[in-house]
């Protein structure tokens, strides 16, 4: 695990993806957990626990079981792309936070008011930092 958290869980999330792993562990911090929030409200992931080993919190999570996928590094169902990173941050207005797929991906901003969804973003009227793509 190095100090950044979000690109963290992008590439476990990805990589227990393409092996066909059904459940991830990540390291729980709270935009962690927000973010899984934010994915499970959406339907990416099927389930999140916390889970307790020796003074640390994970998070353990159950991907989505997809059916009739074969080569998994050429069906990648579940695709996630980092944005902002610590060296280059990426902020964009209501009205600039770009569509993913025509809205059938999702953007997560970090808001003023915490972590959003572009939808939810769009409703509010305010923007932020676009921290990944999901589609």
């Amino acid at each position: 695990m190095g100090k950044d958290t979000i690109a963290d869980i992008i590439t476990s999330i990805r990589n227990a993806d393409m092996n066909k792993k059904g459940m991830v562990r990540i390291a729980s911090t709270n935009i962690t957990e927000n973010i899984v929030k934010k994915l499970l409200r959406e339907g990416f992931i099927e389930n999140m626990r916390k889970h307790r080993e020796s003074n640390k919190y994970f998070l353990i999570l159950t991907l989505r079981h997809r059916k009739n996928r074969q080569k998994p590094y050429k069906r990648n169902i579940l695709n996630l792309k980092q944005i902002s990173r610590p060296g280059l941050r990426v902020y964009s207005n209501y009205q600039r936070i770009p569509r993913i797929l025509g809205g059938m991906g999702i953007v997560i901003l970090s808001t003023s008011r915490g972590i959003m969804t572009d939808r939810e973003a769009r409703l509010e009227g305010i923007g932020g930092e676009i921290l990944c793509y999901i589609w």
